[in-house]
């Protein structure tokens, strides 16, 4: 595991000035690029991992032999610079793409959300695009009009004919479930976001909202007061600390608590324990919390956080190696999963451990 002092000696600052940029600290006065070094810092050592290093050192797959010049290539980030450090996930996933291309010698030019739609020309001589995270179904072909080749990242696009990597957040959705089942948890609690780009018009189209809904009625206990979803915010980021804190609130404020929640993600899991210490609660012996991509923060918290990892890292580099394919000649579409891997520490009961007082 890295430490906070590793972190710290890497980027460059106090070990304390690390451990309150991870936690999101509101008073801490730091200048948003030493912030950004800080957070860019703990996910890229995380990255460095020695099975990292290891596989890096064992050689690389044969994709570019046949590329008599090494391509430019393009990242198109759903996100604008300061919306992405918000998320450290989004950062492991620019990582995993920057040091694959790394790796194989090749440029890479980044074009963030807000030229994207303007600036046609941006994108021209490139041999191809990595689209990072979620687009609108107008994005999507604006890009397959405009790029030789396309690659989605973190996303999976309502097109057959497009290349993309991503994680089943429906099928994670169902083990984290099936795990505080286990673990003897039963009121359990959703807090996330809508997404209408995901399913047109669906109010509950986001992949892990709606996988608790169908797990919930299956088990015959859904019950809307357990599901808190924030307003669609239209900036790309929905999924914040803030909503995380106002949606825990909202759960919190039901007449028959929950025993324990499930948060969208990692940043929104922060938000929920500060809801739960302002609300006198201890965690996990009064209220359990889960989540979902296991940012370097998560190991940091206190106690430290339950989430399910997604492999950011792996879903860059592998969007860059579909779109090499792409470029060597492969004239069919891949949608490639990378699965994920549930981390269980003491923010909750492990499954199996249904006594309480464990």
């Amino acid at each position: 595991m890295v430490t906070i002092k590793e972190i710290a000696k890497a980027a460059g600052v106090s070990p304390a000035t690390v451990s309150r940029v991870l936690n999101y600290d509101p008073s801490l006065s730091l200048s948003a690029a030493k912030r950004q070094a800080v957070i860019e810092t703990a996910e890229a050592l995380n990255y460095a991992t020695p099975r990292n290093r290891n596989r890096a050192q064992a050689g690389l797959p044969p994709l570019t032999a046949r590329l008599a010049v090494q391509p430019r290539l393009a990242i198109v980030h759903f996100l604008d610079p300061s919306e992405e450090l918000i998320d450290p996930y989004f950062i492991g996933v620019r990582l995993g793409i920057e040091n694959r291309c790394a790796e194989f010698k090749m440029d890479l030019v980044k074009v963030f959300r807000s030229q994207t739609m303007a600036e046609a020309l941006l994108l021209q001589g490139m041999a191809g695009v990595i689209a990072i995270g979620r687009h609108s179904r107008e994005e999507i072909d604006w890009l397959a009009q405009h790029c030789r080749h396309l690659v989605f990242a973190d996303f999976v696009p309502r097109r057959n004919d497009l290349d993309c990597v991503s994680c089943d957040l429906g099928l994670a959705t169902r083990q984290i479930l099936d795990g505080l089942k286990q673990a003897g948890y039963r009121r359990i609690a959703f807090i996330g976001g809508q997404d209408q780009k995901s399913a047109e018009g669906e109010t509950f189209g986001e992949p892990r909202a709606s996988a608790y809904i169908d797990w919930q009625r299956n088990e015959g206990r859904f019950d809307e007061r357990l599901l808190a979803l924030g307003t669609h915010t239209g900036d790309g980021q929905n999924l914040r600390l803030e909503v995380g804190y106002e949606q825990a609130r909202r759960v919190l404020s039901s007449s028959e608590r929950p025993d324990a929640v499930l948060a969208a993600n990692d940043n929104m899991a922060i938000g929920a324990y500060r809801a739960m210490q302002e609300a006198g609660l201890s965690i996990p012996k009064d209220i359990a919390v889960v989540s979902y991509n296991d940012i370097p923060v998560a190991q940091f918290l206190n106690p430290p956080l339950s989430t399910m990892r997604i492999l950011s890292e792996a879903i860059g580099e592998t969007a860059v190696d579909l779109l090499v394919e792409r470029i060597n000649g492969r004239d069919y579409p891949k949608h490639v999963t990378i699965p994920s891997t549930m981390i269980w520490r003491q923010s909750c009961r492990q499954p199996g451990c249904a006594d309480k007082n464990i």
